[in-house]
């Protein structure tokens, strides 16, 4: 199997009751459209929706970061990118780009860490061999990929 770098999900629209009073895309709802991504990118590793009731584990976000740099609008379509960053036995750190399909600008970035948990126990568990596997070998493919200036970033006010 060919491991794509960057991931590149496929071509989702924003639609119209995610707009807010603002008239662009409420800042939650970014977060639905990562999501849906990060699933066909987690999917193809092997940890889509029949992970759970196959292996008794999944995996849950702990930390994320998001830059939002761009608006969105109803009807607008995007394109989301999902790079693995590094990882170990029982997490994945990765970082999502997500870019108007048809102008082509980078809309919004998000920084994550998901850790592989026992749904027996509800503690963090070590990836099944042939899941590390997949991930270490679509990692490799990443390795070379430029990181995002918004991976990392510190939030706060610059002073003076």
């Amino acid at each position: 199997m060919t491991n794509p770098a960057p991931f590149q999900g496929r071509i989702q629209t924003v639609e119209a009751q995610w707009a807010d009073y603002n008239g662009h895309l409420n800042m939650a709802y970014y977060h639905v459209l990562f999501d849906r991504a990060g699933d066909e990118a987690f999917s193809a590793i092997g940890l889509g929706p029949n992970y759970v009731t196959q292996r008794n584990a999944t995996f849950f976000t702990v930390e994320a970061h998001v830059s939002y740099l761009a608006e969105l609008k109803p009807g607008d379509k995007v394109r989301v990118t999902t790079q693995i960053l590094d990882h170990d036995a029982k997490r994945v750190h990765y970082v999502q780009q997500m870019f108007h399909a048809d102008e082509g600008y980078l809309a919004c970035v998000t920084e994550n860490m998901v850790l592989h948990v026992s749904m027996e126990t509800r503690r963090s568990a070590p990836f099944p061999a042939d899941i590390l596997a997949q991930i270490d070998a679509i990692a490799a493919a990443h390795k070379g990929l430029a990181i995002p200036p918004q991976v990392g970033h510190r939030m706060g006010i610059p002073r003076k």
